[in-house]
């Protein structure tokens, strides 16, 4: 089975790179050291501190061979490859919500880095879907579990 291609942009690769390297390097000695620590306690069978530590020993672990492949799979957007003229992955979109008349901007990313505490929107969510490939002037009706969503494409920037 192929595995997923994971869009990201540079400043993404970047942010999944030193995550795995604070994975690997600081989190991996810490949680041993709490291991160690515990075990040091005695009898391991009742030991909470023990039970933890090996929990979140095995999350890291996970969370490091997810970040590998998601490297291992990564197609890099560079920043010339974003094109002004048409809503991509890579591109600032301003947006402005029509029957409220209140405008966002987001930061069109792959599902991996999208972060909508930092307004950066998945080109895969239903905002993303909606105004990928379109124009400046476009409006769009995205679809919310509340109804229909009008946005008119007011800026496309890199």
């Amino acid at each position: 089975m192929s595995e997923k291609e994971v869009i990201l942009t540079q400043e993404g690769l970047k942010k999944l790179e030193e995550e795995l390297e604070n994975l690997k390097s600081v989190k991996r000695r810490e949680v041993a050291e709490r291991i160690k620590i515990a075990i040091g306690y005695g009898d391991i069978s009742e030991n909470s501190e023990y039970e933890d530590a090996k929990n979140e020993q095995a999350f890291i672990e996970g969370r490091i061979i997810t970040l590998e492949k998601m490297l291992r799979n990564a197609r890099i957007i560079n920043n010339d490859e974003v094109d002004t003229n048409t809503v991509s992955i890579g591109s600032i979109v301003t947006l402005r919500d029509i029957e409220y008349n209140d405008t966002f901007e987001y930061s069109i990313v792959g599902t991996a880095e999208s972060d909508p505490s930092q307004n950066k929107i998945s080109n895969e969510s239903p905002v993303g879907k909606s105004i990928l490939g379109k124009k400046k002037g476009a409006v769009v009706d995205v679809s919310v579990p509340a109804g229909i969503i009008q946005y008119e494409i007011i800026d496309i920037k890199k």
